[in-house]
């Protein structure tokens, strides 16, 4: 009989062993916490990703912004070309209309607007309508030239 006790000894000694091996292995992963330095850097980790999208964020925005400033300028430097293309093109007619012996004694005003000059006023007959329309077709970058011209009797005709 004393093989049986041995083996139970032996069997029961395994059985503690076994007992004790897992309670200390399940004692260890019960006890594994994170610790002040782990939970600081998972904060850090955090935060450090949170401010790159941020920083994604505010830079395509400053693209967007960027870009719609950058039309607002083309868009405002064209309109200013316009308008002193257009001065230009008022201030050669007028010179033109000026020059000419048959409208130099014309009451005639000159606007331009894109490039349609635009003329009113009084003439001293019909054919200084067509030779002011004439004058001012002929000077450069005028696109077209419409007029309010009237004729006035009373000025004296060349």
């Amino acid at each position: 009989m004393k093989t049986t006790n041995k083996y139970r000894q032996n069997i029961l000694a395994d059985r503690v062993i076994v007992i004790a091996c897992l309670s200390a292995v399940l004692g260890l992963a019960g006890c594994q916490q994170e610790g002040p330095a782990e939970k600081t850097g998972k904060k850090i980790d955090s935060a450090a990703e949170k401010a790159e999208q941020k920083i994604d964020q505010t830079t395509e925005k400053a693209k967007k912004e960027i870009e719609g400033a950058k039309e607002s300028v083309t868009e405002k430097t064209g309109t200013a070309g316009e308008y002193i293309d257009d001065s230009v093109i008022t201030a050669k007619v007028k010179a033109a209309i000026l020059n000419d012996p048959l409208l130099s004694t014309s009451h005639i005003e000159v606007t331009t607007d894109k490039g349609v000059v635009k003329l009113s006023g009084t003439v001293d007959s019909e054919p200084s309508i067509g030779r002011a329309m004439e004058v001012a077709g002929s000077q450069k970058n005028v696109k077209s030239v419409q007029t309010d011209l009237t004729v006035n009797a009373s000025l004296p005709s060349k």
